[in-house]
């Protein structure tokens, strides 16, 4: 299979996305995020897609996607293209046809209790694969090859050091396979994983600039693993900092944090966005600025570096400033 049926050509020199799960509302977070990526696209003369990652059959429900689309449009944020992951099905699969044919995919009986049981923390949190059903051979294609497979599939990456640095100039290399392990291409109930499906939609969009939280920079060495072995670009990444909670973990859905729908019906969206942008670093307190309005100014070196506090009193958000520390996710 070539590699011109996963990558576009011809890319403008600037494109951008922002991938949102649509496993609940928008949050805080995600709409600093939101603001962050839009910002560096828009002051760069570039395009920007929002991704809306809906592969989690259990998690993922229509209605959270259009609420996100319509959050992010309430905001202030405009998209060059708006895009349900779900519809890159066949891109997915054309990626594992690919990587079956290079040997390099084999199916994985074993479970998260028994991975946890035996193994040690990888750099994101999560629990490093010791590698048990590597020499499992893949069910001959004749038979249907991986299509054919109920198992969970992973990818054997290989055992080397990946030299990678975010745009900010902080180290990021490391080796996935000593770290993480094998990651999970395609998961037990048919799902594709999220590294995969990432890279491949990022190089099918033609995607050259990738502004994310920094909860997501350790695993930025599986996907660029999975790049590698596919033969598809790599992007440039930026990770910023993250909104927290007040202990100190990433403002998440599982964490009950605060919804946009609720923030709706409390600001206009010019004093949510300068709330926003406050923390950020990039204006004031109590100031109210649309995101076309900051873009003249926009600059990382004004962006702030240290996660930042807030919480929810019931009625507003609130700044608790940057005494705690990112929990990896």
């Amino acid at each position: 299979m070539g590699q011109e049926a996963l990558v576009v050509t011809d890319a403008p020199s600037y494109v951008g996305r922002f991938a949102p799960s649509t496993t609940g509302p928008a949050h805080p977070g995600t709409l600093l995020a939101a603001l962050l990526c839009w910002l560096d696209a828009r002051s760069r003369g570039g395009r920007v897609q929002l991704r809306l990652e809906d592969l989690d059959p259990e998690r993922c429900k229509p209605a959270f996607a259009e609420a996100m689309h319509t959050d992010l449009a309430w905001l202030g944020l405009d998209w060059d293209a708006v895009v349900l992951q779900s519809t890159n099905t066949e891109r997915h699969e054309r990626a594992l046809d690919r990587l079956a044919e290079a040997g390099v995919l084999y199916p994985c009986s074993c479970a998260r209790s028994e991975i946890r049981a035996r193994g040690r923390r990888a750099p994101d949190g999560s629990w490093r694969y010791d590698g048990r059903c590597r020499a499992t051979p893949l069910p001959a294609r004749a038979a249907g090859g991986w299509r054919a497979s109920d198992a969970a599939l992973r990818v054997r990456v290989r055992n080397r050091v990946i030299e990678l640095a975010d745009a900010s100039g902080s180290a990021l290399s490391g080796n996935p396979a000593r770290d993480y392990g094998d990651p999970v291409v395609r998961r037990r109930d048919g799902a594709i994983a999220y590294h995969l499906a990432s890279v491949v939609d990022d190089a099918g969009a033609g995607i050259t600039h990738v502004v994310r939280g920094r909860d997501l920079a350790p695993s930025t060495l599986v996907q660029v693993a999975l790049q590698d072995l596919l033969g598809l670009p790599r992007p440039a990444y930026r990770h910023h900092l993250l909104l927290l909670e007040p202990r100190g973990r990433k403002l998440a859905k599982f964490h009950s944090a605060v919804a946009a729908e609720i923030l709706r019906t409390r600001y206009s969206p010019a004093s949510l966005c300068g709330f926003l942008a406050s923390e950020a670093g990039l204006c004031a307190p109590l100031d109210r600025a649309a995101p076309a309005e900051l873009l003249a100014r926009f600059d990382w070196s004004r962006v702030r570096e240290e996660d930042r506090a807030i919480e929810w009193t019931g009625t507003e958000l609130r700044s608790l400033g940057a005494e705690h520390e990112v929990t990896p996710r």
